[in-house]
């Protein structure tokens, strides 16, 4: 199979071409800038447990402390569309750094039920507060103002083409920063603790360090994608706490350790929603049963099949006749 980090540079203009493609195939520009949101959030999924080896289930609560806190800081402090967005990531970063910094104290199956008792932690939390975030009814009206800039209007995100055309911009450049990232140094050393984090240890890296930074780095995304959400539902439900199994179940669907995958993820959880969720409550079990035939068949999401499928038609060409 070919590596994503050989195919990194050409990633970017494909996702670009579906950036413009997502709002002229799908019914509509609502729709396509929810598959942009999650994909977000399973890309900021996909740096922890494609690149650092860490299966996370706490990720629910960067995207609902985005989601509650940049809703707060318009609701009751006025704040602007960026000044939101700004206060969701550093939140996201604080908090993330946080339960980083206790969760990896832990390795294995410890580690990852850590992460699980800090997003029930955090759900309960939230569910107490409810003069802040309205309990079990979710934070109502949430507002999307325009994009402003010292004072100045740039844009009105009012309609549904325009926030996706804002949101479309966002994801394509944290996908960029994130390949950046992954190519740089620190990510090499990550997929080096991923891979065998005694040997990364011998040789002098700080691995709960580098941990640390993935998982700050990581809640900033998520934090950001859920005050995206909040904004494009003018409303922030108590359930985007519990968004940490989607969001791990999108990510193994698109394919751990692709950036793009998971773009695939995101869309196919969001499409496979919209089709079934009005006609057949139990739609989850489609999901369900999509999700154990990548794990059987598909070790490498949908992505690593489509690599495989290039390999082997590459391959077939390449032999002579």
């Amino acid at each position: 199979m070919l590596k994503d980090s050989e195919l990194l540079g050409g990633t970017t203009p494909v996702v670009a071409i579906a950036l413009v493609l997502l709002p002229v195939v799908l019914p509509s520009a609502a729709l396509a800038t929810e598959i942009l949101i999650f994909a977000l959030a399973a890309l900021a999924c996909n740096l922890l447990l494609g690149y650092g080896g860490l299966l996370s289930f706490g990720q629910g609560i960067f995207f609902g402390a985005g989601a509650y806190l940049a809703s707060l800081a318009m609701i009751h402090a006025g704040a602007g569309f960026l000044t939101a967005l700004a206060t969701a990531a550093l939140s996201g970063t604080l908090i993330a750094a946080v339960v980083g910094a206790l969760a990896i104290r832990r390795t294995g199956i410890y580690f990852v039920m850590m992460t699980l008792a800090f997003n029930q932690t955090a759900y309960f939390i939230a569910y107490t507060l409810d003069e802040w975030t309205g309990g079990e009814n979710g934070l109502l009206d949430v507002p999307r103002p325009p994009l402003a800039l010292f004072g100045a209007t740039l844009a009105d995100l009012g309609s549904p083409m325009s926030y996706y055309v804002f949101v479309a911009v966002v994801f394509l450049l944290i996908f960029v920063a994130t390949k950046r990232v992954i190519a740089s140094p620190f990510g090499s050393t990550l997929i080096a603790i991923r891979d065998n984090e005694a040997r990364a240890d011998a040789v002098g890296y700080n691995t709960k360090h580098f941990k640390i930074v993935a998982f700050a780095v990581s809640g900033a995304i998520t934090a950001l994608a859920g005050a995206l959400y909040a904004m494009l539902l003018n409303f922030a439900p108590l359930e985007n706490i519990q968004m940490s199994e989607n969001i791990v179940i999108l990510t193994v669907i698109g394919g751990t350790g692709s950036l793009l995958g998971s773009l695939l993820g995101a869309g196919s959880w969001v499409i496979i929603s919209d089709m079934f969720a009005e006609v057949w409550p139990r739609w989850l079990i489609v999901m369900g049963g999509a999700l154990i035939l990548v794990v059987l068949f598909l070790r490498g999401g949908i992505w690593g099949g489509i690599e495989s499928l290039a390999e082997r038609i590459s391959s077939k060409k390449g032999k002579p006749g």
